[in-house]
């Protein structure tokens, strides 16, 4: 890979020096106090002569949280109507041009209404850190994208409001916002949380003992993996991989046209580079046989949204042509430094399996010196929002 020669590697240095600085609250469930906390920072900064504004704040009517408004500036919100209904969002264009030091935005995870200009509200605030605007932000450690899936098997609940990883990833700071599940039912049960008629099913539902236990597991480590990261030497493009916890090398995901389970692929991937802190690949290999005139359109749709994840997540994408898939993954491997290989389990006939012409089996055959990890799927549950 090229590198880039001095002149473009201090102008990106002089535009990341006019980006605002970004700091995150992570909790593990609704009610752990992050919005709270960022309002009492607010005030604190405020008092330091800081110029703080709310660009969104959502206090779920909880009475303590709503009385920290009071006496700090709020951008009014802008209201859409969309199908007859009308709904308020953050008036994005009001705080560019108020400009202020720092700007508090809450629940980042949220997907705005299609009449906004972008589809969710973690890209509303990168364009304010392109503006030179610092901002506050939190969400809730299950609306991390390469969680998703391990979400769903710890809790049984389908998170469909993400964010990617790449978004903690470039914060400066993360805190995380800890609390005894005992603590957090105690709250639940004194309705702090929700309104009394809703606390049954919560403690039912998402509520429950386990599934906080192993929220809380989740936000835990995944503060603690955010700061080594931080302060760990990532491999850069052009640099051999350095040893790291308990592998080497990139991340490479094998991702055919059109996979059922591509997305889960993808986060698996993201988690394994997360953890080596390394650089990952999503490669695609083209055959004769799918070259973009002769695939149909729902597979190049599918292509395209998987690439688009891919990218979300972190991953540099590359296509490649090739009339054999499992001998251009390993050059591709070979010439990038990567370590590990993360394949789907194949799906093609028993027999191709036996004689031992599946891609994952060939892989396993001819992947010598890799780590080839194959991923198996379970069903799909039935999606739930928390």
């Amino acid at each position: 890979m090229k590198r880039k020669n001095r002149a473009e590697d201090f102008l990106e240095l002089v535009e990341r020096g006019r980006r605002g600085r970004l700091k995150l609250y992570i909790g593990f469930a609704a009610g752990v106090g992050k919005t709270y906390r960022m309002l009492e920072e607010s005030h604190a900064l405020k008092r330091r002569g800081v110029d703080v504004v709310l660009g969104f704040v959502e206090t779920h009517g909880r009475a303590e949280t709503a009385a920290l408004i009071e006496g700090l500036e709020v951008v009014p919100r802008k209201v859409f109507t969309y199908r007859d209904v009308a709904v308020e969002e953050m008036d994005l264009d009001a705080v560019l041009a108020r400009k202020p030091q720092v700007a508090v935005v809450d629940e980042l995870a949220h997907t705005n209404v299609p009449l906004c200009r972008n589809r969710k509200r973690y890209q509303d605030v990168e364009e304010l850190l392109a503006a030179g605007i610092n901002v506050i932000g939190a969400f809730n450690v299950q609306h991390l994208e390469s969680l998703n899936d391990i979400i769903e098997r710890a809790t049984a609940i389908r998170v469909r409001e993400t964010l990617p990883d790449s978004f903690l990833k470039n914060a400066d700071q993360v805190v995380n916002l800890d609390l005894a599940v005992e603590d957090l039912h105690e709250r639940l049960k004194a309705g702090k949380i929700y309104a009394p008629d809703k606390v049954p099913h919560a403690l039912e539902s998402f509520f429950k003992q386990e599934n906080l236990s192993s929220l809380r597991e989740l936000a835990l480590r995944e503060v603690a993996e955010s700061l080594d990261r931080a302060t760990g030497t990532r491999v850069r493009p052009g640099e051999e991989p350095q040893h790291k916890g308990g592998g080497w090398g990139r991340v490479m995901v094998a991702l055919s046209s059109n996979p059922p389970h591509a997305a889960t692929l993808l986060r698996r991937g993201s988690r394994m580079a997360g953890r080596l802190n390394t650089d990952w690949f999503v490669v695609y290999v083209e055959t004769p046989g799918e070259a973009p005139h002769l695939i149909d359109a729902e597979a190049q749709r599918h292509l395209l949204t998987n690439i688009e994840l891919a990218k979300e997540l972190g991953a540099e994408v590359a296509r490649v042509k090739g009339t054999d898939p499992v001998a251009a993954l390993l050059d591709f491997a070979r010439s990038h430094g990567v370590g590990h290989i993360i394949v789907g389990r194949s799906r093609q006939p028993w027999w191709k399996r036996l004689v031992g012409r599946a891609s994952d089996v060939r892989l396993l055959r001819e992947g010598e010196g890799f780590d080839i990890h194959v991923v198996s799927f379970t069903a799909p549950q039935e999606e739930r929002q928390p």
